[in-house]
């Protein structure tokens, strides 16, 4: 303990201001980088950069209240309280003029900071003999000239913001991610938002001392912006945030030393360099990292182009070299995908052999009907049939059973497509048990009226048992056997609009 007192003590000696700079650039970080996180997670940080440039109306006040009502200079409490009334009422100002006007918050916001920035110019410059303010260091920071009393203040501010940041961790973790959630259990969403302005408005003030008025913004968002790179939890990215704080201030003022040049600004370009280099190296969320991944990807257009080439080959069968000739996709990555599709069991590879499984069938399937609905969807629209199947083979990877099935009954539920090919029936829902509409029943299908909507249904009533015929009329009509202990008691003609009104319980087909 004494030989770590002793160093201490030849740190001070050989430079007075290192230590108190040192304790003070650790504090200010520390504090920057927790509220940073809230600020990067809730989208405000122009709002933040609004906050900074309103603190020299906030700071410019509290001079001329101390000078005229008290007759005193201002400190560093007069300044503290002056910049947090003026951050609240910026962040007031703005939300009030954001509800009441259709102008957009960002438009608002870059309103009224430069309009409250401008205003503390102009009271700065009337009250000049009151108002003495260091423009230079108040841009660019001064933190080897910070003052035993803004030591004491800051010291004070990272205790507030820490133990309300604490205390309130999970309030604000909740209004973070989701405000109505937050408001619906009873949260009071604007007191925090005031609250976390307050303190944010505190953390600006003490920012300004160490890396002035313009760079303070980034020494908010950059820790911050940096662990969120890396983290998925809030706890996580606070711990992470504040190391980064750290080391972009220990490395830019120990840089800022060797190059001779003022200690903010190279704060703050050391932070950006981590946030860049995390960017670009991050193991999940960093540049190299998405191309590696869309590198490895396999898209997939070109997994449904080999399950249909495979499904539409004679025996269901093909091999790479006739899959590449079908698909315009490099022979490598077909390989790739077809690797991928053999680990999911959607294929069986024997020698050089291809062949569908049963799963890998059922989604070719799919999409085969998603194609050739598609077609018809197409010709239905006008398009010359020479142009069908090249449109269809773009459209039919939107193949999911929603918008399919919105098809299939947009075009009456047919049975073949323009090419006179057989479209594969809604086996997703054709199964024992499910109640279906008749109108997607292929024959064959058999099943119990288990409900009927609307007055018109062909004379169908719930608890007849049903086999469903072959079409009429160009497949606009639906014919139905109505039975009885398997016998025949009638047969019943549905059109479209009949057949969708009548809901069955799907029985095994014999």
């Amino acid at each position: 303990m004494n030989s770590v007192y002793q160093w201490l003590v030849e740190i001070h000696q050989a430079n007075p201001y290192l230590i108190k700079a040192l304790l003070t650039g650790l504090l200010v970080t520390t504090v920057c980088s927790v509220i940073g996180c809230y600020i990067v997670l809730r989208r405000t940080s122009f709002l933040a950069d609004a906050l900074s440039h309103s603190m020299l109306a906030g700071v410019v006040g509290g001079y001329l209240v101390m000078k005229i009502l008290f007759n005193e200079e201002a400190h560093a409490l007069g300044m503290l309280v002056g910049s947090i009334a003026s951050g609240i009422f910026t962040v007031a100002i703005i939300g009030f003029v954001s509800r009441k006007s259709r102008v957009k918050d960002d438009a608002v916001i870059g309103v009224m900071y430069t309009g409250i920035f401008a205003l503390g110019g102009v009271l700065a410059s009337r009250f000049s003999e009151y108002v003495h303010v260091d423009v230079y260091h108040f841009v660019i920071g001064s933190i080897l000239g910070v003052s035993d009393g803004d030591l004491r203040m800051m010291a004070v501010v990272t205790i507030v913001v820490l133990t309300f940041v604490i205390l309130a961790f999970r309030q604000l973790q909740l209004i973070s991610f989701d405000r109505v959630m937050a408001a619906s259990i009873g949260v009071n969403v604007v007191l925090l938002d005031y609250m976390l302005t307050t303190c944010t408005a505190m953390v600006v003030v003490t920012g300004v001392q160490v890396v002035g008025i313009i760079q303070v913004v980034g020494l908010l968002i950059a820790p911050g912006a940096t662990a969120y790179l890396l983290c998925d939890r809030l706890k996580n990215m606070i711990w992470v945030a504040i190391l980064f704080g750290w080391s972009g201030f220990l490395v830019g003022y120990y840089l800022s030393e060797q190059l001779n040049v003022a200690p903010g600004g190279m704060i703050v370009v050391v932070s950006t360099a981590q946030f860049l280099l995390v960017f670009l190296v991050a193991p999940r969320y960093g540049l190299l990292a998405g191309l590696q991944r869309r590198w490895r990807a396999i898209p997939q257009q070109l997994i449904e182009d080999i399950l249909g080439v495979i499904m539409r080959s004679e025996d269901e069968q093909a091999t790479i070299a006739g899959i590449a000739q079908r698909i315009e996709y490099r022979v490598d990555r077909i390989r790739k995908a077809i690797q991928s599709l053999t680990r999911q069991e959607m294929l069986l590879v024997e020698g050089d052999i291809i062949s569908l499984t049963d799963e890998g069938r059922q989604h070719a399937r799919r999409l085969l009907r998603s194609h050739r609905l598609w077609e018809s969807y197409l010709q239905h629209l006008g398009v010359a049939a020479e142009e069908l199947h090249d449109r269809a083979h773009v459209l039919e990877h939107v193949h999911d059973e929603d918008a399919v099935d919105y098809l299939d009954d947009k075009l009456g539920h047919p049975l073949v497509d323009p090419h006179g090919a057989e479209i594969p029936e809604d086996f997703v829902h054709l199964v024992p048990g499910e109640e279906v509409r008749v109108a997607i029943l292929r024959a064959g299908h058999r099943g119990e009226v288990v409900r009927v909507i609307g007055a018109d249904t062909g004379g169908l009533d719930v608890g007849m048992q049903l086999v469903v015929g072959p079409r009429e009329d160009d497949s606009q009509m639906w014919v139905v056997t109505v039975m009885d202990h398997n016998s025949m008691q009638g047969v019943v003609r549905l059109n479209h609009a009949q057949a969708d009104s009548v809901i069955v319980k799907l029985q095994p087909s014999d």
